[in-house]
């Protein structure tokens, strides 16, 4: 892009000192930064006073300071200087070369000269070299040893650029160009096999790095007319020269615009400090700094911008929809436009450099993709926890629930990780899904475990529930039927619950080893609850013991409570008692849950304990085995065995000395109930009485007043014999009886007395029954009253002299 208007700048000062903030702002003046590759640069070298920027400032419409002739010929440009060709497309810059041979410099010319030329050289696309026509052919002419040492340090330094050299004839006389042509180009020739070339450019031809050109001008002063006309038609060639076929159409190794001052600025700094140059190193060096300038540019740009901040606080509370799309548009629009910038500059330098930015930005924006990642795998964990929880709630199986929950979910986690990656970048997400993967499987393990464990549970449970109280019973009333009973109830309610865990663990989809182990367990469980329920009665068989042979003792039959009248046979009765007793004892001293087990631990417990004792040793010389006198029963193992034989023995022991009392006091009872009813005197007293009493039996009858008095006595010693409870006082024995009647007679008779004198001093009408019911009523009712008062008196007397009796015994 070309301006219309010219500005200009001193881009190396008289000193050698590079003018950076002139060239910069120069730059940003005439936009060369938008060029890319399309400008072209343009200097001129030649004597001091030779017309150089004259021709320029014709040629392109620039503003360099000209020489004014009225003044003499003296050094007009110093340094280089840099300006903008006015209405040429591309844009074109020009650098105006100060002068060789000047007077002003004196004999430091040539160092200046030669480094100026070299930089000339080393930055424009062409160098137009103003010469005299006098000039050619000859051989010190002013540019010839110029061109000899610019030669032979560009065949040393720089590779071959193929640099347009244009040779300006000024003040051509009537000689034609077609003749001054090939002598020049001769001459240049013979300067290029002159130079001493280094090995790797000894067959190199001039045409490798010059493109040689060469233009004759008119004297400007003398003929100013066909001068402008002629610098008119040269100012046409200078449209389009970089493309193919123009004046710098074969150029090579550009530089891009924006980096033409750093590259022109390195390369015056190599120059002035005699460092080899190569220009293809240069050309990656200057792209390299512009790249990474650029990119760096763009790195912050990305790192400010609105919607990268926005995604990166949207991803910190949680997952973001359509994130990788998102970031790769932004991305994608920092690298378009790092590539639109860098677009001209070496390609591999470019492309090393977009690597390095790619980098940069996913290394920026790998943390927001990874918490992305957090939140995606989080949250599918939580909903996959929640369906799965839904499903076996609903009642599906727990692998079919399982299995299906784990596809869907991490399915689903797949097209989340597809929505969230990022295309510029090939991250593995595979590290996540399988953190997911082992959340989900060990979230299933641990439900599953959980699940066994409670259905483990249940089922124990129910068969603590179904055999712990059914077994205690048949414990409780032991007999033959005992143990067959208490192994059909456990067969049975084993059957039931492994029918039941085993359907319950078919949808857990496990191997059959370990479902058989898991039922094998259960069913050993079960045998547990009735060996542990046997173990624990077995720690309670004297109570046991105790209350059958109380229960067995105490009532008959018909489980009525027994009256003890003297006609119970109490040593059968107590046989019959202990005998039941033995017998829960030889069921209750090892488990019998196994078909094949058989023992004689009864017969051994009857021959030990009851046989022994019936049959008493005659010879006591003779010493006898005893059969209880081991820590194991025969044919029992030990872990079957719930009370041991010497145990056996202890709690015999300890049975019998506890019952005794229990079989003494029926005996007494007996005995008292049998003194009781034996009050009649023997039949041979009763017969002698009747004998010898025959006469006053006659008495009797001859005399019926006798009859009436001896009524009158048995009515009163029938009220004392109520009254006094006889019967039940000599209950307890005769003596306690004589004592008890003696204390209570003589207020029992004084009661009768009373009685009978109170009725005498009542009216014959109020007496009269007949006439009086009431006072019947409450006659008899005081009589009643009055006798079952001393009734009462007397029974609790006797009962208190036999508990004091008791317990004196005790």
């Amino acid at each position: 892009m070309a301006s219309d208007s010219c500005c200009s700048t001193q881009l190396i000062d008289g000193d050698g000192v590079f003018n950076v903030t002139g060239i910069d702002s120069f730059i940003k003046e005439v936009k060369l930064a938008e060029c890319g590759l399309s400008y072209a640069v343009v200097s001129i070298m030649g004597p001091q006073s030779s017309g150089k920027s004259t021709l320029l400032n014709h040629l392109f419409g620039t503003n360099f300071r000209e020489m004014d002739a009225f003044k003499g010929r003296s050094q007009t440009t110093k340094g280089i200087w840099l300006a903008n060709c006015a209405g040429i497309e591309p844009c074109t810059l020009v650098m105006d070369l100060e002068g060789t041979d000047g007077r002003e410099r004196g004999e430091d010319d040539t160092a200046f000269e030669k480094q100026s030329a070299l930089f000339a050289l080393a930055v424009s696309d062409i160098v137009l070299i103003n010469m005299w026509c006098h000039d050619i052919g000859r051989e010190q002419a002013a540019n010839k040893p110029l061109l000899k040492t610019v030669f032979q340090v560009m065949m040393r330094l720089f590779s071959p650029r193929k640099t347009t050299l244009m040779f300006v004839i000024r003040d051509k006389t009537r000689t034609p160009l077609e003749n001054l042509e090939p002598v020049l180009r001769e001459d240049i020739q013979k300067i290029w096999d002159s130079v001493p070339k280094p090995q790797a450019h000894l067959e190199t031809p001039l045409s490798e790095f010059f493109n040689v050109e060469v233009v004759a001008l008119s004297s400007y002063e003398e003929k100013e007319e066909q001068f402008k006309e002629q610098v008119a038609s040269l100012r046409q060639r200078f449209f389009h020269s970089i493309a193919p076929g123009g004046l710098a159409g074969d150029r090579r190794g550009v530089v891009p615009a924006s980096g033409f001052s750093f590259s022109a600025q390195q390369i015056w700094k190599v120059i002035k400090e005699n460092k080899d140059l190569d220009l293809p190193a240069h050309k990656v060096m200057v792209a390299t700094v512009r790249c990474e300038e650029i990119a760096n540019e763009k790195f912050f740009s990305f790192s400010g911008n609105e919607d990268w901040r926005e995604l990166e606080e949207a991803v910190q509370s949680g997952p973001v929809s359509g994130f990788g799309k998102k970031l790769s548009s932004v991305l994608d629009t920092c690298l378009s436009e790092y590539d639109a910038e860098a677009t001209y500059f070496d390609e591999g330098v470019r492309s090393a450099k977009r690597k390095q930015l790619e980098e940069k930005l996913l290394q920026l924006v790998q943390p927001a993709f990874q918490s992305l990642l957090g939140h995606l795998r989080s949250g599918t964990f939580d909903k996959f926890k929640e369906a799965f929880d839904k499903a076996l709630d609903n009642g599906e199986g727990f692998s079919v629930a399982a299995s299906h929950c784990t596809q869907s979910y991490m399915a689903l986690f797949d097209e989340r990780c597809a929505d969230a990656v990022i295309e510029l970048a090939n991250w593995d997400t595979s590290k996540v899904r399988d953190k997911l993967r082992r959340d989900i499987d060990g979230h299933v393990s641990s439900v599953r475990a959980a699940k066994l464990s409670e259905l483990t549970s249940l089922y124990e449970e129910k068969l603590k529930e179904a055999l712990s109280g059914p077994v205690e019973a048949l414990l409780d009333g032991a007999n033959s039927e005992t143990w067959p009973a208490i192994r059909r109830l456990l067969q049975r309610e084993t059957a039931s619950a492994i029918s039941g865990f085993s359907d319950a663990l078919s949808g857990f989809d496990m191997y059959e080893e370990t479902k058989n182990k898991m039922l094998t367990s259960l069913e050993d469980y079960a045998r547990g609850v009735v060996e542990a329920k046997a173990k624990e009665e077995a720690g309670r068989v004297l109570i046991r013991m105790k209350d059958r042979f109380t229960t067995m003792f105490s009532h008959d039959s018909d489980s009525m409570p027994r009256v003890w009248t003297g006609k119970e046979d109490i040593r059968a009765i107590t046989k019959t008692a202990r005998s039941s007793s033995l017998k829960l004892l030889s069921v209750m001293a090892a488990i019998r849950l196994d078909n094949a087990d058989a023992d004689n631990i009864e017969n051994t417990l009857n021959v030990a304990l009851v046989d022994s004792t019936g049959g008493a040793v005659k010879d006591r010389s003779i010493t006898t085995v005893d059969p209880l006198a081991s820590s194991t029963w025969e044919e029992v193992p030990s872990t079957k065995t719930l009370i041991t034989p010497v145990q056996c023995k202890s709690l015999w022991r300890q049975f019998k000395t506890e019952t005794e009392y229990t079989v003494s006091q029926a005996i007494a009872a007996q005995e008292a109930n049998k003194r009781n009813n034996n009050w009649l005197p023997p039949p041979w007293a009763i017969v002698a009485l009747i004998v010898l009493g025959f006469n006053e039996f006659m008495t009797l009858l001859r005399n019926p007043l006798y009859l009436g008095v001896i009524f009158v006595a048995f009515l009163l010693v029938k009220a004392l014999w109520v009254q006094l409870d006889i019967s039940g006082e000599f209950r307890n024995g005769a003596l306690p009886g004589l004592i008890s009647l003696s204390t209570k007679f003589l207020p029992t008779v004084m009661n009768i007395i009373k009685k009978l004198a109170e009725e005498g001093h009542v009216p014959a009408a109020a007496n009269d029954p007949h006439r009086n019911p009431a006072l019947a009523s409450k006659s008899f009712r005081n009589g009643v009253n009055a006798s079952s008062e001393t009734s009462s008196t007397g029974s609790s007397e006797v009962i208190e002299n036999d508990y004091s009796s008791s317990s004196k015994q005790e």
